[in-house]
């Protein structure tokens, strides 16, 4: 029977008020029984991915650098695709456990609620889980464990950057559009329940909503439709899909993208250039591929060398706590194309 190797990452996202950082924080995890390889040992292990959506350009680092780390260490990695279902999720871990071929699994959730009794299974048959991303569990407020036997943490300021967005024109009242990318996702329901946590108070108002899937042409199709509804939009917030598709919107309309602020987050090469240029006002930082090789790199020690890794923040040196400003955009490099 394989060792249970405990291990979780988890990033929360830097947006509204979640935590203030994002953190690695590794539990104490199981050393390797005698016949297992330490580091660069010829035995090739199994590890799962359980990806939110494989088509989705924000995950596509984050998987290249799960599969470059796994590729160094001798470690196959086999891709199960979620496709924005929280319940075939369930399903595909399932099947995981019931194979009895894999050594790990790496999880990043649609919805973590729904992956928690599953993924605590799959601890309980000596599976080493690694959660990325998202947040798995009931509470979308924290970073912190929320299941026995995991190990890891991979945040906050979409909120207050919006309020500094509103403040900087003297806007009040300031409506805004809040396009959700996945409503029901554990992502999705976070970010909303902070974002009002932040606004609340302020000149901030929220006056249309809609929905994005993390798809330019779906989230055209939104704004189309809620500034027709909607002609005192001040503002939109959304993710960088959701941001590509208010400028096309917004172009083909005949506006002026000067009409409108804008406030996203993912930090790609895209909205990097875009806040460059001051066509949107700020913008959270993401950073897939280096959550991708995080979470594998803990896996690897998990699993060859039982090592802990402890807490591991990221965003630390970055500039501006990761807010990509104007001003600052130069010195940021996006990991993903947007």
């Amino acid at each position: 029977m394989r060792q249970s190797h405990p291990v979780r990452v988890r990033r929360t996202l830097s947006i509204a008020a979640l935590a203030a950082t994002t953190a690695l924080a590794l539990a104490a995890c199981s050393a390797p029984a005698a016949d297992e390889p330490a580091a660069g040992g010829e035995e090739k292990l199994q590890v799962a991915f359980i990806s939110f959506a494989v088509a989705n350009t924000y995950d596509e680092p984050m998987l290249a650098e799960v599969e470059r780390v796994a590729a160094e260490n001798n470690i196959e990695i086999t891709v199960f695709d979620g496709n924005l279902d929280p319940n075939l999720q369930v399903t595909l871990i399932q099947d995981v456990i019931a194979s009895g071929q894999y050594d790990g699994m790496i999880t990043q959730p649609v919805f973590g609620p729904a992956l928690v009794d599953v993924v605590q299974q799959a601890i309980d048959a000596g599976i080493t889980v690694v959660n990325i991303d998202q947040i798995l569990g009931d509470d979308f407020t924290t970073g912190a464990s929320q299941i026995e036997g995991l190990a890891a943490n991979v945040g906050t300021k979409l909120g207050e950057q919006v309020v500094d967005a509103c403040a900087s024109q003297d806007l009040d009242p300031c409506n805004v559009a809040f396009l959700h990318d996945v409503k029901a996702s554990a992502i999705g329901i976070a970010l909303y329940d902070a974002f009002n946590a932040v606004i609340a108070g302020t000149p901030v108002t929220i006056v249309a909503e809609g929905e994005t899937f993390y798809n330019p042409a779906a989230a055209q199709t939104a704004v189309s439709d809620i500034l027709t509804a909607n002609p005192n939009v001040d503002l939109i917030a959304t993710s960088d899909q959701g941001l590509q598709g208010a400028v096309q919107a917004i172009e083909a309309a005949g506006g002026s993208l000067a009409d409108y602020l804008m406030v996203g987050y993912g930090g790609s090469v895209w909205s990097q250039q875009r806040v460059s240029e001051g066509v949107v006002y700020a913008n959270v930082l993401q950073v897939p591929a280096t959550e991708g090789r995080l979470g594998m790199e803990a896996m690897v020690d998990a699993l060859r060398n039982g090592v802990i890794r402890g807490d591991v923040d990221p965003f630390a040196d970055l500039p501006g706590g990761g807010v990509i400003t104007q001003e600052n955009a130069s010195e940021f490099t996006g990991e993903w194309a947007g």
